[in-house]
């Protein structure tokens, strides 16, 4: 442990090299982007475990790879090695951290393309952010639909893929088996005296009812994004807040900037998102990063 500084320690941390706990090893982070590496990557990854690590590569919650068991001399190396296939470490500090993303892209219940969404935000804020300190880390994760299986809820700002659904009335046939209400997981439709009925509020806008219909009374009206704020699990958990609305992804990623810009600014270091939303009020976040 006292061979390396503490210096050194928190020098390499910031660039992605987190020190094992017997203080002689580390681990080196690698940035996916999006979740998504090529084979080649991959390959490049498995051969840096066995030339400089203990020949182990782990994942984390976040969708980033690790390299453990890597001495401090070199950490240079591994660098160097990596950055022949376009993979670089880092995702420490207080700043823009990792995009997490789920598989919407080809999942069966996908209702936005999650991993081109996530790599695009990757460069304009994570990358594009890198010099930019916050007062605290500022996570975000991009979900394809309501399952949140990436947990869009609890991170700073999280994005969920939205389908809202169309109903016309005089199209509805009443029939006894609807495909529409044997189709929807929220139980937020039902035949009644013949007629389909939709509980807008136990609806979680998740598409599968759309084009169940035999006879089209239920179509896709419109798709986008539900966005929640403030998040966090950990030590102190808060869901995240819902902003009121459904956003195009353009929208999106206009609300995503100045929600980081309004945390630079009124953040107080040390505080995480949801902290500085309950303390300046919710109303106060709204009106400075809507559109």
């Amino acid at each position: 442990m006292d061979k390396i500084s503490l210096e050194d320690r928190q020098s390499v941390k910031s660039v992605g090299f987190l020190s094992h706990k017997d203080g002689e090893y580390f681990s080196a982070r690698v940035i996916t982007e999006n979740g998504v590496l090529t084979a080649k990557q991959m390959r490049n990854l498995s051969e840096a475990a066995e030339k400089f690590g203990n020949g182990n590569i782990t994942f984390t919650a976040r969708l980033s790879v690790e390299i453990p068991g890597i001495k401090f001399e070199d950490i240079d190396k591994v660098r160097a090695y990596i950055a022949d296939k376009n993979m670089v470490t880092g995702g420490t500090g207080a700043k823009v951290r990792p995009v997490v993303a789920c598989k919407g892209t080809v999942c069966v219940f996908g209702l936005s393309d999650t991993q081109g969404m996530a790599k695009e935000i990757h460069k304009r804020f994570y990358v594009g952010y890198q010099n930019i300190k916050l007062p605290h880390k500022f996570k975000i994760a991009v979900g394809g639909c309501p399952n949140s299986c990436v947990k869009p809820d609890l991170n700073d700002f999280g994005i969920v893929g939205q389908c809202i659904p169309t109903y016309e009335d005089a199209v509805c046939r009443g029939c006894t088996k609807c495909g529409v209400v044997t189709s929807c997981p929220m139980k937020a439709s039902e035949v009644v005296l013949h007629k389909l009925e939709r509980n807008e509020e136990l609806c979680n806008y998740c598409g599968r009812c759309t084009n169940k219909c035999t006879f089209g009374a239920v179509k896709k009206k419109q798709e986008g994004y539900k966005i929640y704020v403030g998040g966090r699990w950990g030590k102190a958990i808060r869901i995240g807040t819902p902003i009121k609305g459904i956003f195009t992804q353009d929208e999106t990623m206009t609300i995503l900037e100045k929600a980081i810009r309004l945390y630079k600014e009124k953040g107080k270091e040390g505080e995480r998102f949801g902290v500085m939303i309950d303390r300046i009020g919710l109303q106060a976040v709204e009106e400075d990063i809507s559109l």
